[in-house]
């Protein structure tokens, strides 16, 4: 009568969360937390974050003067030349007047022949530009500026996903360990079984079919149990995999009452990620658009060199700044632009059809999980009626086989009927809980912290 005491207990109170929900949900989002920091799949939405985030500090260096240095060297012989006759225009002249003046001043010259190639030629400069006027770097940083806030989106959607994951795999394993020590109360429940037969079969009160029955029974339990040891050992194996674990990791169960909710919202979508993408989707091909349309606009820049040039010295003289500044305004480009900015258009309507659509979507979603999670929560509120009905059932039916009232398949029908009754139960629970995780994730209103 005692391992059926410990069998009530075992089905009638085991089955439930935890006495203290908060521990539970502390533990639970402790496991939430490990996955947003270890998750490969979440790391790379990451990564992808992180490069939005260097192309926008690209686009605003662009801002920025650019300073280059440039050099080059020249050494040639040969090519094309021109002759400069200084000797035969000016010799003449100088002989002149160096007779008029009586001095030696002005000195006779050869004639020159200057090559097109320098030699011995440098020149060395810092090259600076600076952007004036440039409406498509403007635009080219909005736009970078809204793909940050598109990808944020992005990782926030593939949290919201792993910590629905995370939940089901949970409540998976949970379901699946709570199902081994249904199986194991239900051998301990056919181990008394036996026991019995065997005394009533040593006085003669039974035949022996009876303890082959049960010996039968016993064998089919322990098949049950080790395929419901295999589905635990799966579930811990996938519930590791999403925190990036190894696969035979403890896994920390609460086990005992927990609180259900109160009135759910059906309407709130307003803080679904996945619209938050398409706005910026939209903001983004409308930023697109301007910019294809800025080609109007002219760009303006300015420049400036400081270095030194000449052929093989380096002194004052050979030392120069260069600046100026530079306009381009483009005119005519065969209808491109016009062009351009038909496609942004097109891209920026496709965005908004695909906002309109998804919140379609989103409301369908919200209203089928509001749905699923009721009908799993009448369905344990069902089971657990069931349950108990089957254990005063096997109270019953126990009490008379032991007066010999019963035969041994009445009671065995009995037994298997609180060990279903107990695994719908636990299979009933982690429904709810499944259920209310995708109601959560339609939602989205699991807090998350910023990456």
């Amino acid at each position: 009568m005692s391992t059926l005491l410990n069998l009530s207990c075992v089905f009638i109170v085991g089955m439930a969360i935890s006495s203290q929900a908060a521990a539970q949900e502390r533990t639970l989002d402790a496991y939430i937390q490990q996955a947003f920091q270890s998750n490969d799949g979440l790391r790379q939405q990451q990564f992808q974050l992180d490069k939005s985030l260097y192309a926008l500090d690209e686009a605003k260096s662009l801002f920025l003067p650019n300073v280059s240095l440039q050099s080059s060297y020249t050494k040639a012989s040969g090519g094309r030349a021109i002759d400069v006759p200084l000797g035969d225009m000016l010799n003449g002249v100088y002989t002149t007047l160096n007779t008029l003046t009586g001095t030696h001043r002005f000195p006779q010259l050869q004639n020159e022949t200057i090559t097109f190639n320098p030699d011995n030629y440098y020149d060395a400069h810092l090259h600076t530009t600076l952007p004036l006027v440039d409406a498509e770097l403007w635009y080219n940083k909005r736009i970078k500026q809204q793909q940050i806030t598109g990808q944020q989106a992005a990782v926030n959607v593939y949290k919201r996903e792993l910590v629905r994951n995370v939940k089901t795999a949970y409540f998976q394993y949970y379901q699946a360990v709570r199902a081994v020590s249904i199986y194991n109360a239900a051998l301990d429940l056919v181990a008394e079984n036996i026991r019995v037969n065997q005394s009533m079969l040593a006085n003669g009160v039974r035949n022996s079919t009876a303890l082959t029955r049960s010996l039968s029974e016993q064998q089919r339990t322990l098949a049950q149990r080790n395929q419901a040891a295999n589905t635990a050992r799966n579930a811990k194996a996938y519930f590791n995999f999403l925190l990036n674990r190894p696969s035979a990791d403890t896994i920390l169960l609460d086990t005992s009452l927990f609180v259900l909710p109160g009135m759910l919202d059906t309407t709130g979508i307003d803080h679904r990620e996945e619209l938050e993408q398409w706005k910026v989707a939209e903001q983004t091909n409308a930023l697109n658009l301007q910019l294809q349309r800025s080609y109007i606009i002219p760009q303006l820049s300015t420049f400036l060199d400081l270095g030194s040039q000449g052929v093989g010295t380096f002194d004052n003289q050979s030392r120069y700044y260069f600046w100026g500044v530079s306009l381009q305004w483009n005119l005519f480009a065969g209808g491109q632009h016009t062009y351009r900015a038909r496609q942004a258009e097109a891209d920026r309507r496709t965005a908004e059809a695909g906002y309109d659509q998804t919140a379609e979507t989103l409301h369908l979603e919200l209203t089928q999980s509001f749905n699923n999670y009721h009908s799993a929560l009448e369905t344990y509120q069902s089971t657990g009626a069931q349950l108990r009905f089957a254990q005063k059932y096997l109270n019953d039916q126990n009490k008379a086989y032991r007066e010999g009232q019963l035969l041994y398949v009445e009671l065995l029908d009995a037994q298997n009927q609180l060990t279903e009754a107990s695994l719908e139960e636990d299979q009933a629970f982690a429904g709810v809980q499944i259920a209310l995780a995708d109601l959560e994730r339609t939602q989205a209103t699991y807090p998350l912290k910023s990456p």
